[in-house]
């Protein structure tokens, strides 16, 4: 069953965000945009890579009003810890959730239950709360954050104007579709 316009499950999490402990709840994620990205482990190697790329395109999120929330199965604690001693996790400023009972990893369904780990799943959340994209992919395969925040802005923009979609490898400004019988068969 796809998630796709479902709502994000009751939650609650410890993380780690700018030097202190917070929770974050389903209900944090309501009142804007939420870009949630799921890896496997704190200190592993493919992972703060990830993490450095959302870093160093937070800026841009932000700007497209949106939250970025990292989410592994370790601890809060863990996540302080990454934080202080990674060159790479430490340019993060957006929350290190931590899910040790492995209860969001299952909800988003991306739990390796041999494992004990999440799979590499990113979700895009309206401020409502709803999923509207998600792509989830193999442990060996790292993320390019800049396509994540392509699918943000699509998101946020077919929001904000009824009838009209995105079409293939559109970026925000361009030109948009109208879907009608009129164009069937003609692209």
């Amino acid at each position: 069953m796809s998630l796709i316009n479902t709502k994000v499950p009751s939650f609650k999490a410890q993380a780690f965000h700018n030097g202190k402990f917070v929770e974050v709840s389903d209900e944090t994620l309501k009142g804007e945009w939420s870009v949630i990205v799921f890896m496997p482990a704190a200190f592993t190697f493919n992972c703060p890579t990830e993490v450095e790329d959302a870093a160093d395109n937070y800026d841009e999120f932000q700007k497209a009003g949106a939250e970025v929330y990292i989410v592994t199965t370790d601890t809060h604690f863990s996540h302080k810890v990454w934080h202080e001693t990674s060159p790479a996790v430490g340019k993060a400023k957006f929350p290190l959730v931590g899910d040790p009972t492995h209860a969001l990893t299952k909800a988003f369904g991306v739990h390796i239950e041999e494992e004990g780990l999440a799979l590499r799943g990113t979700f895009i959340v309206n401020p409502e709360g709803v999923i509207k994209a998600y792509e989830v992919h193999d442990n060996a395969i790292a993320r390019d954050m800049k396509e994540a925040l392509r699918k943000l802005k699509a998101a946020r923009y077919v929001a904000n104007h009824p009838g009209e979609v995105c079409p293939a490898k559109w970026k925000e400004g361009e030109k948009t579709l109208s879907p009608s019988l009129d164009l069937v068969g003609k692209i």
